[in-house]
């Protein structure tokens, strides 16, 4: 098999059902969704102590998500019946996001990207994520797709969140407190 193929030479790239240019809002966001899976398998590959293997083990499991979510948009018309992710994922991520986020301090103030090298990479995951979110969002302005997708992108970069300061917790790490903040999170107790 060849890796090349000489099909995308002039710019146009293949979709389930036809092509598209390359620089298609279609492949921009399923573009951005692989981008997006090469750093949750970067820290996927970075999460190797045994504290951290339960998030090892939901970090492979988005990434075979996230290819569920770049196929979804693959297609060319509405495919409902073809799709791969549904509301149920979504609804998977808010209880890993529970489960992750009774281990962390209370957040007070907005915090920086950063702690340890693994918070590090999760909160370039959450932009990245974002900006995946932001990419579905057009497309859906311009065609119709899988709602779920943009659902779940939603979700899982408030995973990102929490599971970046889970990482800096279980490293002894503290988060790095943006120092001009004011105190914006309050707890009910207030």
């Amino acid at each position: 098999m060849n890796i090349y193929t000489r099909t995308g030479d002039e710019g146009q790239t293949s979709v389930i059902g036809g092509r598209v240019r390359k620089d298609d809002i279609q492949v921009e966001a399923y573009g951005t969704i692989d981008e997006l899976n090469s750093f949750v398998g970067q820290a996927a590959a970075m999460a190797l102590e045994d504290q951290l293997s339960d998030l090892r083990e939901d970090l492979i499991q988005i990434q075979q998500e996230l290819f569920d979510c770049g196929s979804d948009l693959a297609f060319v018309q509405l495919l409902v019946d073809r799709y791969k992710v549904d509301a149920s994922m979504s609804e998977r991520l808010e209880q890993w996001i529970d489960r992750y986020e009774s281990e962390n301090p209370a957040l007070e103030r907005f915090i920086l990207p950063g702690g340890s090298a693994l918070a590090a990479t999760l909160h370039v995951c959450r932009t990245v994520c974002r900006r995946a979110e932001r990419r579905v969002v057009t497309l859906a302005a311009e065609q119709e797709m899988n709602p779920a997708v943009r659902q779940y992108l939603n979700r899982l970069s408030d995973y990102f969140f929490v599971v970046a300061r889970t990482a800096n917790v279980r490293a002894g790490v503290a988060d790095v407190e943006y120092v001009r903040s004011a105190r914006v999170f309050r707890r009910n107790e207030e």
